[in-house]
């Protein structure tokens, strides 16, 4: 019970801190041919900037590139000897860019990150070359960031973990469930005796039903109380869909020990799966941005659905009408899910 409890409250506190989606840090290698007041500029708007940590300062690209080498640079910006003269001359400059690919999200952003300040510092060299020009003609571009106006990553995320968190518990108990009644020996006993299979296995999902609700419940809180993150859309709402979510996970774990004899047999099983369904459940990676057969197998992955109405009661306060579709799909597994472990579960006299 103090695992139960305690491993998934650690787990809602740390992981939301230590799962930073913003990228700092990026360590820069400078290669400057120029060294004039122009370069000096571009330089320090890059360092002054907080996402970047200059490594390397000097006129030697093999250098820098050694540093990409042995993984001590992420990016090198080399700046050409003539940059100054042919932005006087002739309104144009050229820089060349280099990334470390091997982390393609870190590579990706630093450089989506160093163009923009280079962007920035283009704008204001050429209002200082040509004060005539106007720099703001062509379309104004006005963003609005709708339910996560300040896009803290937080309140993305916190959502889901929250969703993943409650699935390994109701998962993982369930699977060891009736397998540990095997082990002890117990299993016989209870063969024996009048009961029902599917009252047997009600008796064993319900507690870990309450279970999974109480660590909801403590994680909604958690999340008001630390986070300051509020539920926009009705609790009622949000509990009906846990409590059919919670009844198909249950069934899955409850499944997956009626077919398993030992508990490490059914440890390895329900991590085998819980893992899938994390992965694909569009928490740290895109469903839209997977390949079809990643689409497909998404659709029968509870945990995608869980997710993806977290957010939408959650973030943007969606009522039950909007997760309808969800609801019912959840509600088809959990009857699938529960009434093939009852058959699956065999009673001998």
């Amino acid at each position: 019970m103090a695992i139960s409890f305690v491993a998934p409250v650690m787990q809602f506190l740390i992981l939301p801190l230590a799962a930073n989606f913003e990228i700092k840090n990026i360590n820069l290698a400078i290669v400057d041919h120029d060294r004039s007041s122009t370069s000096q500029k571009l330089v320090s708007q890059i360092t002054g900037s907080g996402f970047f940590k200059l490594v390397d300062y000097s006129s030697s690209f093999k250098q820098a590139y050694h540093l990409i080498e042995t993984d001590k640079a992420d990016l090198i910006l080399e700046v050409p000897s003539d940059l100054e003269r042919n932005l006087i001359r002739e309104n144009s400059g050229k820089v060349f860019i280099a990334m470390n690919a091997i982390n393609g999200t870190k590579a990706v952003i630093g450089g989506n990150y160093l163009n923009a300040i280079i962007a920035e510092t283009n704008k204001n060299i050429l209002t200082e070359l040509i004060p005539d020009v106007n720099l703001n003609q062509g379309i104004d571009l006005a963003t609005t960031y709708w339910f996560n106006p300040k896009l803290n990553y937080k309140i993305a995320l916190i959502p889901g973990i929250l969703a993943i968190l409650v699935t390994m518990i109701g998962g993982f108990l369930s699977a060891l469930n009736i397998v540990k009644e095997k082990e002890s020996g117990t299993i016989e006993q209870i063969n024996v005796t009048p009961i029902r299979k599917i009252d047997f296995i009600l008796g064993k999902l319900i507690p870990f039903w309450i279970l999974a609700m109480i660590v909801f419940t403590i994680g909604l809180t958690l999340a008001y109380l630390i986070y300051d993150i509020v539920p926009q859309g009705s609790l009622l709402v949000l509990y009906s869909f846990i409590s059919v979510y919670l009844l198909a996970v249950l069934g899955f774990g409850l499944l997956i020990s009626t077919f398993c004899n030992t508990q490490q047999e059914a440890m390895f099983l329900a991590f085998f799966f819980v893992m899938i369904f994390i992965l694909m459940g569009g928490l740290f990676t895109s469903i839209d941005s997977m390949p079809e057969w990643a689409k497909m197998i998404t659709k029968i992955n509870p945990v995608n659905y869980m997710i993806n109405v977290m957010r939408l009661v959650v973030l943007k306060g969606s009522g039950f009408r909007d997760i309808l579709l969800d609801f019912i799909v959840v509600l088809i597994m959990a009857v699938f899910l529960n009434g093939w472990a009852v058959l699956n579960y065999r009673k001998t006299n």
